[in-house]
């Protein structure tokens, strides 16, 4: 698959100054370690990274007992910001649209490990279909749940629970890593070009789901109105 605009391994090892304490600096130069080989593409074992970190085995498992830990860590690392976006707007359709166009690019920027850490997530469902997984721990990748409801919190109170769920579904097609692949590895666009099909998919998703809401609600006040009206005799 086509990697394409990416940080370099270089930029992403010690791109962070490092914090208090020797367990901190460990681990994120472990951490920066991982991402390194993974912005190459690679999916690395613990012991990889253990042995181009430079640090022992032993230490390495005692900051990440297993690959699936290490490399969820590394992926939270790679979201970075997008975790702990927010919105002050009140407008559903302008918080989607804010936070695409705040994370696409860091998707983007980190597509190398966002591709590696899917084909180890295929690799895990496939062994576990085959019984082959065994106590390995599997890869969790639901961070854009609570991002797409938090974007989608003013139409709360407007949609009833079972079609805020369903919007909040059908969002999460068009927001991720996978959307941006498809738009990247089956259309050939860019980034941005990738972006702006996202932000108008999401628009033309959440207009309508409003636009349902409006009808139902017209509906149901119709069917109200009638059943209190006097009757005639």
């Amino acid at each position: 698959m086509a990697v394409s605009r990416q940080v370099p391994a270089n930029k992403v090892r010690g791109r962070r100054t490092a914090r208090r304490g020797p367990r901190v600096r460990m681990k994120r130069r472990m951490l920066d370690t991982a991402m390194g080989l993974m912005q190459e593409g690679r999916i690395p074992s613990v012991s990889e990274v253990a042995a181009a970190a430079e640090v022992s085995r032993a230490t390495a498992y005692r900051y990440f007992p297993s690959q699936a830990a290490m490399i969820q860590d590394t992926v939270n690392e790679a979201l970075g910001p997008i975790l702990g976006w927010r919105s002050e707007s009140q407008e559903a359709a302008e918080r989607v649209h804010d936070l695409i166009a705040f994370g696409y690019p860091r998707i983007d920027a980190f597509e190398a490990t966002h591709r590696a850490t899917l084909r180890l997530a295929l690799d895990q469902w496939t062994r576990q279909q085959t019984g082959e997984l065994g106590d390995e721990q599997p890869v969790k990748r639901g961070h854009r749940r609570q991002l797409l409801k938090e974007a989608l919190e003013p139409l709360r109170g407007r949609l009833g629970s079972s079609e805020f769920d369903r919007l909040a579904q059908s969002l999460s097609l068009i927001f991720g890593s996978e959307a941006l692949i498809v738009l990247k590895d089956i259309w050939g666009l860019d980034e941005e070009a990738a972006r702006e099909v996202a932000v108008w998919a999401a628009g033309a998703l959440v207009q309508a789901a409003a636009e349902e809401a409006r009808t139902t609600k017209k509906r149901g006040a119709k069917t109200a109105k009638r059943r209190t009206k006097p009757s005639i005799n």
